[in-house]
This record gives structure tokens, sequence and C-alpha cells, in this order.
């Protein structure tokens, strides 16, 4: 994401006039290791708004910003010129071990496109010194010029590093910075400035194995041409390519003919572990350096006491996951229920907004399309910014005070079985709530495959959409009796969905991460950084940055879906028998707000699983009007697509009536409820109020004299509902994170097959044993 590319004045210059061309602007990246401050430095640096986070791998988008310069000695003019910096993604090392790593290297590198940077500004947690230097070892070993700006030094006020001692380890400038309160920030502009016009190269004494530097000799030869520079730098692109290059790592532009010399140098390498003496050379010579890099070398490193301590009960076995638990709870019920005044104020919103549109409009098809297709789909979209406000609103405060990470740690046990990181846990558990939020939450991962997984299997979490749809089906078709004199059938059938929901999300996660997402296994690299007070300015910049983007990409497609639904259940009008009709009525439910947006009501369940249900009355008689809209739904192209699909649902035990219902919930699952209401000539049916559907449900009879829908059929439906990926807006927002229509088809092809398969065994399994 370009956050800007318009310069930023800083320094002592004074120049008013325009920029000069973008093409004379030298450009820098800002690196380092997740959860360094790196973004907190980029926007002191650049004067821009990026995300900041305490998350490790929070950064996952291209931003660029830029510095101006004064009076540059590398150009001719005498005009100052900019630099563009680009803040890229949190890496450990230039191993490739994950995407951020791979985009790290494209971007400091100049693969896949990307123009080759004159410097990067490698920011170091002065906490984590060693750790943080290897980066910077790579970097100069590969002759990339580098500054250093040695972050947090407030965090170790007891003994800071030494900068000059690190500048004088690896031959670069290194400057002290605190990019929270913007302390040595005009220093490291000013020594930026000097960098881009006399890049610096920095030097090691570091010398590796002879059996290692005469493997690199024969992988230097496969090097490509317009790679080659000096021997040393060639050697340190070949060690890095031996080290880093696998057959199914994403990084582009790399030579087949050096893959396989490093394939074949690694297969005669005997047994012996390459990565291993890589690594255990390079931290032997930080550790050799490491103590004379701080001014008092017996208290090197520092620690942060007050983090640790907080920690032992925070990842304690037992409390930590006591904690744990009761702050998911508390995130769970602000996404279920926190969120419903405002839920119910823009529904009300809309409502109102379609009854003026009504009043004062003549009836016509324009008319039905002001209303029903585009206010209300314009509320189907606004209707889910309350949970998207909070859930990030939460995740924002859990990153920056570094909650996050011990989340992940916590989680990551279970997790890793199911080939996710611990990471995963808080966007599936998310999904309770909605899945649209939960999917925008996977951006807090930093493996695009894990994202990718998690995305797959976030509908499968019972979410709070659901619920209408359960609780009219049960309370329908299962009579209010009791197990063991107490335990309710109703109740328990409840929570049995929840249960399922959680148990077929995890079966999924495991076999699509070995199937059509896998990949290979990353353990979980994970700093926990110490607690620090959540920045509330950069937890509001988020807010604001994911509700616009979700309003701009994703809201436009549910918007599109929405017009295309109630065309759908629209058209071709039925020949009127009785005057005419108000145009439109069929699609009156799917297009409007009050039907589409999600009830959160804590207390549905208890109203819509009333255990003083009545047995199966008579069919209640139908209102002429309400029998005219049914008519006409009917005979729309989304009841004859009921019609012709029905072959294909009888053997879940579902009929045409049925199968309108399920084209008409694909707007959002609860618009069953409506639409059924509608097929039956009842009329406006709410959450609250579906007892006449409920009534017309239980009476309804096949040719036979039979019950059409049994408890058996109910009970298909609820899995099928379970399972199947109905709901326009969750496909919008998928298609937006992938950036590819390939995912959401691909999600909407496995869930509704297997909701399918689940609700075919279900009901004719059930047949089999009798019921």
């Amino acid at each position: 994401m370009v956050t800007s590319t318009e310069p930023t004045p800083v320094g002592t210059g004074r120049w008013t006039g325009p920029p000069v061309s973008a093409a004379n602007r030298p450009l820098a990246v800002v690196v380092g290791n997740p959860n360094v401050g790196k973004t907190t430095l980029f926007n002191q640096l650049t004067g821009q708004n990026a995300r900041v986070g305490n998350y490790p791998g929070i950064t996952v988008e291209r931003r660029i910003g830029s510095i101006r310069l004064d009076n540059h000695p590398r150009f001719e003019h005498d005009e100052p010129v900019a630099v563009d910096v680009v803040d890229v993604p949190g890496a450990y090392s230039l191993s490739a071990r994950s995407a951020e790593e791979q985009i790290a290297i494209n971007a400091i590198l100049g693969f896949g496109g990307n123009p080759k940077p004159e410097l990067a500004v490698v920011v170091v947690d002065a906490g984590q010194l060693t750790r943080n230097l290897y980066l910077v070892l790579q970097l100069v070993e590969l002759s990339v010029p580098v500054v250093i700006a040695l972050n947090m030094i407030d965090e170790v006020a007891e003994n800071p590093p030494n900068p000059q001692a690190v500048s004088e380890l690896f031959g670069v400038p290194c400057v002290a910075t605190n990019a929270r309160r913007g302390q040595g920030i005009d220093e490291l502009r000013r020594t930026v400035t000097e960098a881009v016009a006399r890049p610096p190269h920095g030097r090691l004494g570091l010398r590796y194995p002879d059996a290692l530097r005469r493997d690199v000799d024969r992988v230097a030869d496969a090097l490509p041409s317009e790679w080659r520079s000096s021997v040393e730098r060639d050697r340190a692109l070949s060690l890095w390519a031996l080290t880093s290059l696998e057959p199914d790592d994403e990084l582009v532009d790399i030579d087949p003919r050096l893959r396989e010399r490093c394939q074949d140098v690694l297969d005669a390498a005997e047994g012996r572990e390459l990565d291993h003496e890589v690594i255990a050379t390079r931290y032997a010579f930080l550790d050799q350096h490491a103590p004379a890099l701080y001014d008092r070398a017996d208290q090197h490193p520092p620690k942060h006491r007050l983090s640790e301590r907080i920690d032992k009960v925070m990842l304690h076995p037992v409390f930590g996951f006591v904690i744990f638990v009761g702050t998911m709870l508390l995130v769970f019920q602000a996404l279920f229920s926190w969120a419903d005044p405002a839920i119910s104020l823009i529904e009300n919103a809309f409502t109102g907004l379609q009854h003026l549109a009504t009043s004062y409009l003549p009836a016509s098809v324009g008319r039905d399309l002001l209303t029903q297709g585009v206010i209300g789909g314009v509320g189907n979209v606004l209707v889910f910014l309350p949970q998207i406000l909070l859930l990030f609103l939460f995740i924002g405060i859990l990153e920056d005070s570094g909650y996050m990470a011990r989340v992940a740690y916590l989680m990551d046990r279970v997790m890793n079985a199911l080939g996710l990181h611990g990471r995963a846990f808080v966007p599936m558990i998310s999904g309770f709530a909605c899945a649209v939020p939960a999917i925008l939450a996977t951006r807090t991962m930093e493996r695009r495959r894990d994202r990718l997984l998690t995305m797959m299997v976030i509908p499968l979490m019972t979410c709070s959409a659901r619920l209408p749809v359960y609780t009219l089906i049960i309370a329908a078709l299962f009579p209010p009796m009791h197990i063991f004199g107490w335990v309710p059938v109703q109740g328990l059938l409840m929570v049995a969905m929840y249960l399922f929901s959680v148990l077929i999300t995890l079966v999924a996660a495991a076999v699509l991460g070995r199937t059509a997402i896998k990949g290979r296994h990353i353990p979980l690299i994970l700093e926990l950084p110490p607690y620090r007070i959540p920045s509330m300015r950069g937890t509001l910049r988020m807010m604001w940055e994911r509700s616009t983007i979700f309003l701009k990409e994703a809201g436009t497609i549910i918007l599109a879906c929405t017009i295309v639904l109630w065309a759908l259940l629209s058209f071709p009008k039925a020949p009127s028998k009785a005057g005419p009709s108000a145009p439109g009525t069929a699609a009156a439910q799917v297009g409007g707000a009050t039907t589409v947006a999600r009830t959160y009501k804590g207390d549905l369940a208890g109203k819509a699983l009333d255990h003083k249900a009545k047995a199966a009355p008579a069919k209640p008689a139908r209102d002429p009007k309400a029998a005219e809209e049914a008519r006409a739904l009917a005979f729309s192209y989304g009841g004859r697509l009921g019609h012709f699909i029905e072959p294909v649902l009888k053997p879940l035990g579902f009929d045409w009536k049925i199968g309108v219902g399920i084209i008409g919930a694909f707007a959002a699952r609860e618009v069953f409820i409506s639409t059924m209401g509608l097929v039956y000539g009842i009329g406006e049916v709410g959450g609250d109020d579906a007892a006449p559907l409920r009534d017309q449900i239980r009476a309804e009879t096949r040719a036979d004299g039979k019950p059409a829908y049994t408890p058996l059929v109910g009970l298909s439906l609820v899995i099928f509902f379970a399972l199947a990926c109905q709901c326009m807006s969750t496909l919008a927002v998928v298609k937006r994170e992938t950036r590819s229509w390939r995912w959401p088809a691909f999600m909407f092809a496995y869930m509704t097959t297997l909701a399918w398969i689940a609700s075919f065994l279900v009901y004719q399994g059930g047949h089999l044993l009798g019921f």
C-alpha cells in the first residue's frame, strides 16, 4: 500500500519549490526483525502514519514514504532531492523461510521486478542485540550499503549498547534512536543523507570453515552473469543461495541452473547440515564480539525484568490459560453482543431510508431497485462495520501491549497439530461472531500459506448469522422434550451444533493443510516482546484503514451481489390474478437491511427455543397479499431455479421451497427465514417473531398426507447450513484478501460439496436406521 510519494521537508533546508523528478530519487528500504519498532521509525522518518503493531510479523503491505535531502552532493544540480523510503515486512534473516522473508529479499536485492535500493536502514532492538545483528551481518556480507538504527535504546538505559562500537564492528554508521519518542531521528536523517551520497560498504573479519568455502565456490560458478561482482560478494551471494533456495519457495527471477547447482552441493554434503554450519559460524562471531559492544560487559545482555515477572503468570500452564480464556470470552462477547446497538442503529436507519423512498417515489421497478437493491445493499455492507471496528480495536490493544504474542505461544501446541501457528487461533474464534471481520483479522499472520488456510476454514465456525436458522428449524421440528428428565433436547441440539462446527473446522484445517494448501512445516519463531502501554493512535488508525479497505473493495462486491439477488427473486413478473401487486415485493426481504442485518440479541435462542411450543396446528390461513407475493416469488427466476435444483436437494430431504430459501440465504444466512416466509405466503417474518412460519413448517404435508418436514429433515437442514458457504459477504472478503477469484470459488465449491455429502449421509443414514 502506497501511503505517499510526496517528499516531506526535513532537516535545515529552506527549499520551497516543486519536487524534483521521481527519476532522480534514490531508494532506501527500512528492514529489521519483527517487533523492533521498524514501522514506528518509518513513520518518524517520512512523516507518514503507517500501522504500528507489537505483534511479530504485522507488516504485510508495501508502504512508501519519502524524506527530503538538501543539496545532495551526488547530483550535479543544486536542487534538493527526495529519498523514497520503503517499509518492507519484518524478517529474522534472509533465509526465505516465510513469504515475508521472501518479500524482504526481493526488496533488498532487487529481485522480482523490484528496483535495487541504494541503502538499507536496518532497525535493531537494542535489548536483543545479538539476534538482531544477525540480519545486519548477512546484509554486510552481501555488500548492501547499511545504516544501523539502534532502536528502543530507552528500554536498556541501565547498560545500553555503544553505537560507536557497533559501527566499528561492521564498518557502517550506527545511530541510537527511540522511535516512539522521536529521539535520534534527526541524526538518523542526516546519516541517511550522507549514506546515500557515499554508500557505506561494511567489512567483516568472519571466516567460514574450509569445507563450506569449497562448497560455496562450486555454487559461485553457477551464478548468473548479471549477479557477478567482486569475489567476496559472489561468495556471499553463493552462500545465501546455498542456504536459502528451495524447490518450493516463492522467489522469482532465480536461474534454474543456480537452483540445480545448490541442490547438487547439498546432495554431495554427505550428511553435513550446511544451514547449521553457517548459522553456528555467524553466531560464534557475534557472541565473540558482543561483550565489547557494551560499556559494562558483565551486565550483557539487559533484561526486561517486569515483563519476565508478568510472564510467570501469563504463561503459567494453568493460570495463563485461565487468563487467556477470559480474554477470549471478552473479545467474543464484544463481537457477539456489544455491537448490537450500533447494528440496530444502522439497520433502523436504512429501513427508514427504504420507507422514505417508498413513500415519495411512485411504484416502479426503479423504486424497487433503489430501495431493495441499492439502499438495501449499502445496508448489507455497513452492517458489518461495528464488528470490524470492535475486533480490530481488541487486536490493536492486544498487539501493542505485547499480549498477542503470548496468545500465539499458548495456542501453538494445539494449532501446530493442524499445520497452523498459534496466532491463527484469534481469527478462528472470532468466526463465532462473524466470518467477515475474522477473515480480515488473518492479516496479523505473517505467512501467506497460514493466512490462506485459516481463511478457508473460518466460515465453518458457527457464526451468529446461523443462529436464526438453527432456532427456527429446531423449534419447528424438534418437540420440547427432555432427556434424563432435565436435559432439553432443543438446547442440547444448539450446543451440539457449536461443538460440531469446531470439530469440523479443525478437521478441515488438518486436511486442507495436507492437500490443497499444503506447505513445508515452519516452526513458530516467536519473540515475546516486553509489555508496553498500547498506542491508541496507531490502533485507531488501523481500525480506520481496515474499515475503509472493506468498504471500498469488499463492499462493492457485496452491493453488486445484493442487486443481482434482488433481480433474481423479482423477475420475471408473475401475471396478476387480482390486480397488480407491489413490484419487487418478493425480494423485499432479500435486499432489506432489516433482515440481512446480523442478529446478536443474547436472548434470541431462548425466544426461539420456546419450550412451551404447541403441537402442530392446522395450516395458518394465508393473507391474500402475502399469497400473491408467494406466487410472484415462485414465478421468478429464483423460484424457477429452486424447482431446477430440487432433484439435487431431494436426496437431502429438501424440496423446492427450501431450495428457494437457500438461494435467498446467499445474501446472508438468516435471510433464509424471511425468504421462507415469502414462499409460504406468510409475509414479513422476523427472527424474533417466526411463530407463523414455524407453524406452517410443522403443518406442511406431502401428497400422501405425511409430514413434509420431519426431525430428520430438520437435522439434515441444520447440518447443511453449518457447512455450506451461504454468505456472499464472506466470499467478497476472501476475494479481497487473496486478490483472486480462485480461492473464493474453491471455498464455495468445497464447503458446498461437504455440506451436501454430510446432509446426504445424515438423511439417508437416518432412513436406513428407521427414523
